[in-house]
């Protein structure tokens, strides 16, 4: 009965994600040429990234969008961030460096960055990028059509994740399958609820209009999870946010070792859930009923050949692979599935000792609580 009842509940979710995929749209296949080209500023906020600066810029290098302006703010680097940044960015036009001004207490150190890009900014959108994101030379013209389009304030998206760690393997694309899992994307993409929300700050496209109305990041100037509130803001300032499949055009090296995905999930997670005990609990059952007890199963079915046992497995992996290949991750991470649920609650666990013992989360050299 167990058998049955895991895989009924795991046919249904394939079922949902199936269905909760075709209310996320893709970046159009081809810009089209324009009457007018609004201009477009894009911004960079920059702490101890000398590893990304050459091929970030390389690849804003090749933008075609006609009409851009590109700030970069280094705040408050230790290393040769700055002086690649004056190197690099002769290869680009209408270029400005800022020096980020000091961290103020009750601020986070990102959002307290990109609140001073967004004021130094002079276009009618405004597209926030992370140093570790690489576009393709059309992806701004494309961003800009499926705005347009969807007549929206807020554009943002989920990256194509290249992993190079184990642990990033394991927990860096499950981004993917929590949004395709748990948010419906009907809800998110084609109401203004602003309960059903996701967003991946690496790149956020935003209209200035619906940027100012919602107040910048200014409103959410102490929030480690400040994409998701800030999206949530443009929401209920009235206009209108979707989350796009961007991972054929947006490329993100989120993270370079085991040690900056475990630092990294441990400091959002927790924060994303709202800080939910309840909400945590729950997604422990979730994960461990549904995506770590089928491995167990599916051993035992094979030790006394009862074959049915795998049946679980089996769905748990057809999943991870539709969503994986969905969202052009690799193929074969579908593997470790059972591997990546337990990875995740780990971290689960992690970041809500952290946000419960008094001593908060250490990033980019800076603590918060």
């Amino acid at each position: 009965m167990m058998i049955l009842i895991l895989c009924f509940i795991l046919f249904v979710i394939l079922i949902w994600a199936t269905i909760n995929r075709l209310f996320i749209p893709k970046l159009p296949d081809k810009s089209e040429k324009r009457v007018t080209y609004p201009l477009l500023s894009v911004l960079v906020p920059l702490r101890n990234e000398e590893r990304n600066v050459g091929d970030l810029l390389s690849s804003l290098s090749k933008v075609t969008y006609p009409n851009v302006e590109f700030f970069f703010l280094d705040d408050g680097s230790t290393d040769q961030t700055r002086p690649l940044l004056e190197t690099y960015s002769q290869s680009l036009t209408n270029v400005t460096i800022i020096d980020g001004k000091p961290l103020p207490i009750g601020w986070v150190g990102k959002v307290h960055a990109c609140y001073q890009l967004g004021a130094k900014a002079r276009g009618e959108f405004l597209v926030f990028i992370d140093a570790d994101i690489r576009i393709k030379p059309n992806t701004l013209h494309k961003a800009l059509q499926l705005l347009e389009k969807h007549k929206a304030g807020l554009l943002t998206g989920f990256p194509f994740f290249p992993t190079t760690s184990f642990l990033s393997k394991l927990l860096v694309p499950m981004q993917h399958m929590i949004v395709l899992m748990h948010l419906p994307l009907f809800m998110a993409n084609y109401t203004m609820k602003p309960a059903f929300t996701a967003a991946h700050g690496a790149f956020m496209f935003f209209s200035r209009a619906a940027y100012e109305k919602a107040g910048g990041h200014q409103t959410v100037q102490n929030s480690l999870v400040e994409d998701v509130h800030l999206t949530r803001a443009v929401k209920k300032s009235g206009s209108k946010a979707i989350i796009a499949n961007v991972t054929t055009d947006v490329t993100c090296h989120m993270y370079d070792s085991n040690k900056e995905v475990w630092e990294g999930f441990s400091k959002n997670i927790f924060p994303g859930i709202g800080r939910s005990v309840i909400l945590a609990v729950f997604l422990s059952i979730f994960y461990f009923m549904l995506f770590i007890v089928p491995l167990p199963l599916a051993l035992y079915g094979l030790f006394t050949l009862q074959f049915y046992y795998l049946l679980p497995l089996t769905l748990t992996w057809i999943i991870k692979f539709f969503i994986d290949r969905s969202m052009n991750q690799e193929k074969w991470l579908w593997l470790f599935m059972p591997l990546s649920a337990v990875s995740l609650l780990l971290v689960l666990y992690r970041s809500m000792f952290l946000s419960f013992n008094g001593k908060g989360f250490v990033w980019k050299g800076r603590r918060y609580s």
